[in-house]
């Protein structure tokens, strides 16, 4: 008799077993199938915010082209808006003035801080000089607008005589500034990915750390670097608060870059601040600007991936 409990004690713990790894794995198979959904649906947010950016630009500025000619838009050169006076050109004039003098700041220095974290820092050199060069990306923006005007700006007018308050060159270089913590990340994960045995070979034919860096590991990186460069020159396109604060509202066509001048940008600020009514021309204006704008970093940011590709080495 207790036999046959036992056996019929066995069975159903058997019965019990297979029930329950059933139950397991149905439940895998709902969770393995709805994981790929979920993810589609994170994926498609950005998706779909890029699409929305864009039709609203499009709608928008479709209402303000209808009022004010293409052409005249791109080629004037006055901009004046509450005159009626719609010339982009002084506006991406400061954009592209600003992002110069930002790039020539940052491109050497982001580089030089790349070559030196990814090739001659030891680790804890690197451990402590990659977080304070990190700090930078993450300092608010409007401080570094205010810190371009109060420390900046003076320091620059004790060896430019004549040099206003407000001033594409103090702007640009705190842009360079803020940008290049970006190239330095960036490139010193390519010059990372690079295979140590190309640096060991170029070793083993005699040549010095210096003659590596340039003639293997940078030709090498190419890719990665130029693309860190382009990425960091959009992000420069597109900042706000140090350019409204530090270069002015002076929408003047000039490659001056001691003088005041509005960015693409500032205008925005300066407009959706202000006493823009709906539906005027200004505020039309506003997104015919914007849809510029993101002309101009889409542009970069295609620009980025061909060279990346184009270029990129597999090891």
């Amino acid at each position: 008799m207790d036999q046959l409990l036992n056996n019929e004690g066995k069975e159903l713990n058997v019965q019990t077993l297979i029930e329950d790894k059933r139950k397991n794995r149905m439940t895998g198979n709902i969770i393995e199938k709805i994981i790929p959904v979920f993810l589609f649906l994170c994926a498609s947010v950005s998706i779909l915010t890029t699409f929305g950016i864009v039709f609203t630009l499009l709608r928008e500025s479709i209402g303000f082209f209808s009022d004010t000619s293409l052409v005249e838009f791109y080629t004037g050169s006055s901009w004046s808006p509450w005159s009626g006076e719609f010339g982009v050109l002084p506006l991406i004039g400061g954009t592209l003035l600003i992002t110069v003098v930002a790039a020539v700041v940052a491109v050497p220095i982001g580089l030089m801080s790349a070559i030196f974290l990814s090739e001659y820092a030891d680790d804890r050199v690197r451990r402590v000089i990659k977080p304070i060069l990190e700090v930078l990306a993450g300092i608010p923006t409007v401080v570094y607008g205010y810190f371009a005007l109060t420390f900046v700006t003076p320091i620059l007018q004790s060896f430019i005589p004549g040099l206003g308050i407000f001033n594409a060159l103090s702007a640009g270089i705190v842009v360079g500034v803020m940008i290049i913590p970006m190239i330095a990340s960036l490139s010193e994960d390519a010059m990372n990915a690079v295979p140590n045995s190309l640096r060991e070979g170029a070793y083993g034919l005699g040549s010095t750390k210096l003659e590596v860096v340039i003639k293997v590991v940078l030709p090498a990186a190419f890719s990665g670097i130029v693309a860190s460069i382009v990425l960091a020159v959009s992000r420069a396109i597109g900042e706000t608060m140090i350019v409204t604060i530090a270069a002015g509202a002076t929408p003047n066509l000039t490659m001056d870059p001691t003088e005041s001048v509005q960015s693409m940008t500032a205008f925005i600020v300066q407009a959706a601040t202000g006493d823009t009514s709906f539906g005027s021309d200004i505020y039309y204006s506003l997104y015919a600007v914007g849809m510029t704008l993101f002309i101009l970093t889409l542009v970069m940011n295609l620009i980025a991936q061909y060279i990346s590709h184009r270029f990129r080495e597999e090891y």
